[in-house]
């Protein structure tokens, strides 16, 4: 199995990307290169302080090692313990303006390998969408574009891997999704490795067009104290999502990967308050009574 055009695709996909990030920002995005022990390495691309981006990191890794580690192998214990190769692009952007939403991507690419067996290979990813005042229109817009990625693949995919997002982001602990969703899809393999990688492919490529028109309408809307206290305690559910349950997050750690570059999706700020609750009919409340609520937005 050939896997160097999967490496080159996310390589350029990182490249592109932080490109198009830069353009939107003005700042540039700072390059960190790692290597891992155990084997293989990656390219943390990192942006603080920046116009728009108050912390933004778009990471590139390609990891290898003798057995998979558990959050890898949870939905396929049957492969525990074959050695693994794994890499993947994954993005989190956290902008200064409330008005704008905090979005992540994930792409990425397993492959299990057993000397007396044939490779056991997958695809992953998506993105998913974080606002802390919601607009219709953006969600609407992201949803749209995520649907159009897909659709070259069959009119079912979208349908499935949006229905996927809402289950998996969302905090169990707190009975509340993370944002408005977007798409995500694992363990995927059943339509064949190029057909497969097409779509993880188109996925990736959409990323662009799904975020930057919505931060083009909201970077420069108004905001006070008010609308910064409310994204820094909402940016707390996304701190507790990713330390309690993301797979990526966990596979990273369990895996011996670079700690650093794992916890880069984290806010540089956060706030923790103990019950609090939004006014009635305020806007923070609207986001809890019709964004935080899975819909058909398109």
């Amino acid at each position: 199995m050939d896997i160097a055009p999967i490496k080159d695709y996310l390589t350029g996909l990182q490249a592109r990307i932080v490109a198009g990030l830069e353009a939107i920002d003005g700042k540039p995005f700072g390059a960190d290169a790692w290597t891992r022990p155990e084997g293989g390495g990656g390219l943390t691309r990192i942006i603080e302080e920046g116009n728009v981006l108050e912390r933004g990191g778009v990471l590139f890794s390609h990891v290898a090692g003798a057995s998979l580690p558990p959050s890898a192998s949870a939905s396929r214990p049957e492969l525990a313990g074959r050695g693994f190769e794994a890499m993947g692009v994954s993005l989190v952007l956290h902008p200064r303006n409330p008005y704008v939403p905090t979005v992540h991507l994930n792409v990425r690419f397993f492959v299990a390998r057993k000397a007396d067996a044939d490779p056991v290979w997958w695809f992953g990813g998506g993105m998913d969408l974080t606002p802390y005042y919601g607009f219709d229109e953006d969600a609407r817009h992201f949803h749209a574009t995520c649907k159009a990625a897909l659709a070259p693949f069959g009119e079912g995919f979208h349908p499935r891997f949006k229905a996927w997002c809402d289950r998996y982001f969302y905090l169990k602990h707190r009975g509340e999704p993370r944002g408005v969703g977007g798409i995500f899809f694992d363990d995927l393999n059943e339509p064949g490795f190029e057909r497969s990688f097409a779509l993880t492919r188109a996925v990736g490529d959409a990323f662009l067009e799904a975020y930057a028109p919505i931060v083009a309408r909201r970077r420069d809307h108004p905001w006070g104290e008010r609308e910064r206290d409310f994204q820094l305690y909402r940016r707390g559910r996304y701190v507790e999502f990713n330390l309690v349950w993301d797979r990526g997050t966990l596979f990273g750690l369990q895996s011996g990967g670079r700690t650093e570059s794992i916890l880069a999706s984290m806010p540089p700020l956060a706030r923790w308050r103990y019950d609090w609750q939004p006014a009635p009919g305020s806007p923070e409340a609207e986001l809890y009574e019709k964004f935080l609520k899975p819909r058909e937005w398109v």
